[in-house]
């Protein structure tokens, strides 16, 4: 019984200097992990005040001014290196042919309120571009009040999207009806039947598509004040080629495949 009780106090003793042991260790363990937390973000303080761009993920959006029409863009990107993101990125936009120009109908010197009309355009054409990338900084800010150079370059899937364009005329009846190229070409094309264009909810459920790839690179320009921040301009260069030829225009000589053109995008967005 003595043993026992012996072999009962030794191990309870055991059992508080263990505790008591492990206690200090997780209590040594939890200040070691908030200095090094500390330690941390003193030296991301550090790094943002002398302008170095600090975050795990960005997400950056941009609305983008082409030679040959408009679009936007959503872009994400995850950290690599301190100089390196790998980019996720999808564009839509609008691809206008350089001969489009709005009419408006006059009859007798008076112009008709109706909606205004491009003569010759057979298709809108539209595309959504989605690829992968980098950004790759060339400069960092220097200070908060600096602006981070980085060259952008991105290639993927492009799929243009042909949306017929319908024009209000009078057909041979002297009827007011909605038509496309592919309707009556003849009256189509004739201006003295034109009416308006047939609005933009017209031909949308008609769309065809056609595949293809793109290639875009670019120089960004970060002028955001804080890290966590995204504000800047990106002026860049972009080529989409698709397999089959891109009807746009009836009266033009020759249907592209290869479509090139720069932009100028102003972007903003976030980082963490």
């Amino acid at each position: 019984m003595k043993k026992l009780c012996l072999t009962a106090m030794l191990a309870a003793m055991f059992i508080t200097t263990l505790a008591q042991e492990t206690k200090e260790e997780k209590k040594a363990s939890k200040e070691e992990k908030k200095e090094a937390r500390r330690e941390r973000i003193n030296q991301l303080i550090r790094q943002a005040e002398e302008g170095v761009l600090i975050y795990n993920k960005q997400s950056t959006f941009g609305v983008q001014l082409r030679n040959n029409g408009y679009g936007l863009f959503y872009e994400l990107g995850k950290l690599k290196t301190n100089r390196k993101t790998n980019i996720y990125r999808l564009d839509i936009t609008e691809i206008k042919d350089r001969k489009e120009e709005k009419s408006q109908t006059a009859f007798n010197g008076f112009i008709v309120l109706n909606n205004p009309y491009v003569y010759g355009k057979i298709n809108n054409f539209y595309q959504a571009t989605l690829g992968f990338g980098q950004q790759r900084i060339l400069g960092q800010k220097g200070n908060k009040n600096g602006v981070a150079v980085s060259l952008v370059y991105s290639g993927g899937l492009a799929i243009g999207l042909l949306r017929p364009y319908y024009l209000e005329v009078i057909d041979g009846s002297g009827q007011s009806v909605l038509i496309k190229y592919e309707d009556d070409n003849d009256l189509f094309l004739d201006p003295s039947s034109i009416i308006g264009g047939g609005g933009i909810g017209k031909g949308w459920g008609e769309m065809k598509v056609k595949p293809g790839a793109f290639l875009k690179t670019a120089c960004r320009f970060d002028y955001g004040r804080y890290n966590e921040v995204i504000s800047g301009l990106e002026i860049g260069l972009s080529a989409e080629f698709y397999g089959e030829k891109i009807p746009i225009m009836a009266l033009q000589s020759k249907d592209r495949q290869l479509f090139i053109q720069g932009y100028l995008a102003i972007i903003f967005g976030k980082r963490k």
